[in-house]
């Protein structure tokens, strides 16, 4: 498998999207859809995830993935198969993409060799989602919501009723 970007594999739609990414909604295996920050570089999007970082389940492990896209006005304006690539860290993909991913990482504690340095060691994946087929856009998009109800969290409890002083009367 070549780490190069195949430009038969996008479109103007995808490269103009991912240009101006920096959320991306993606999925694994045909699960939910997790929201991702994300870098665009090189025709590609790249994602960091693990320990101290944004947690991407299954995507470092994968070989697909669909990578949904908003547009200017806040809506989905194109879904995309995309090729997963993990980069190692050592590697020459490793040491030309981390830093510049690390570079554009907003509230990132100390300078951007540290953090490459702590995504290397504390096995931190950082991966690469390359366009690999043709979108769903346009006409090819549902046109329901395609909304769901929201998954449960750990952090998710009972409200309390409120405290009230005095007794409240009635009109």
């Amino acid at each position: 498998m070549t780490d190069e970007v195949d430009a038969s594999r996008s479109t103007p739609l995808v490269d103009e999207a991912m240009k101006k990414a920096a959320v991306a909604w993606v999925s694994v295996g045909g699960g939910p859809a997790t929201a991702l920050w994300c870098v665009p570089l090189e025709g590609s999007l790249f994602v960091v995830s693990g320990p101290g970082e944004q947690t991407a389940p299954g995507l470092a492990d994968a070989d697909a993935a669909r990578v949904t896209l908003r547009g200017d006005h806040g809506g989905r304006i194109v879904t995309w198969p995309a090729r997963v690539t993990r980069l190692i860290p050592g590697t020459p993909q490793w040491e030309t993409s981390a830093p510049l991913v690390a570079a554009k990482r907003l509230n990132a504690s100390g300078p951007t060799a540290d953090l490459v340095a702590r995504w290397a060691a504390d096995d931190c994946a950082l991966t690469r989602l390359a366009p690999d087929g043709p979108p769903d856009a346009g006409e090819a998009l549902p046109d329901a919501s395609l909304a769901a109800e929201p998954r449960g969290a750990a952090v998710v409890r009972a409200t309390r009723k409120p405290f009230r002083l005095h007794r409240v009367r009635r009109r």
